[in-house]
């Protein structure tokens, strides 16, 4: 069991929202609000701090998280470089990493990544077809082995996980719910669909 204080919360909305022209992604409306509002709110409450990732419009996000912390290097070097800096910012031995653009993550996540960790130091959400590498519980002191994975040029999420003990945690029951949006015509399809 790891106890609420021992979890920090991070959405990550560090990247350069390429696909939607540019984008600052987690800033983009969805059903009435900013997207980065909808992906944190399966960690409002269930851990002791919540950082969000970003490296544009700070002062923006500031609204929406307890502390705001930009990539520790620079040059929008992707997601493995945001879990690094959440990381290095968190106090608390564990962190829970969610993506900007799933609005629709399940509110038990944080519940369901800890009660599925087992004795594993990263705990990953499986939708029953595939693996979410940016919806996962992390050990913190793992951060000195993941600097010098991306000091080796390491940018692949699943490759360093699989440097450690990990494990799956089946979320089948609601894999609608990790759909990401990467463009517009995604954001308006889930919009609609949206209950």
């Amino acid at each position: 069991m790891i106890h609420r204080d021992a979890l920090t919360g991070l959405v990550l909305a560090g990247g350069q929202g390429r696909r939607m022209g540019g984008r600052d992604k987690g800033l983009a409306p969805f059903a009435g609000r900013p997207l980065v509002c909808h992906a944190r709110a399966p960690l409002v409450g269930r851990v002791a701090e919540l950082l969000i990732n970003a490296n544009r419009h700070v002062d923006a996000y500031a609204e929406w998280g307890d502390r705001v912390i930009g990539d520790v290097e620079a040059g929008y070097q992707g997601p493995l470089m945001g879990i690094y800096s959440g990381l290095r910012a968190a106090t608390t031995d564990w962190i829970v990493v969610v993506p900007c653009d799933s609005p629709s993550l399940p509110g038990d996540l944080v519940a369901r990544l800890v009660d599925g960790r087992g004795e594993s130091d990263i705990a990953v959400a499986h939708d029953g077809e595939r693996l979410h590498p940016v919806v996962a519980l992390i050990r913190r002191s793992l951060a000195d082995d993941l600097a010098q994975a991306l000091a080796a040029g390491e940018r692949k999420i699943d490759r360093w996980y699989a440097r450690h003990a990990w494990q799956p945690v089946d979320m089948s029951d609601c894999a609608e719910a990790f759909a990401n949006l990467n463009t517009e015509a995604d954001r308006r399809r889930l919009e609609e669909t949206r209950p």
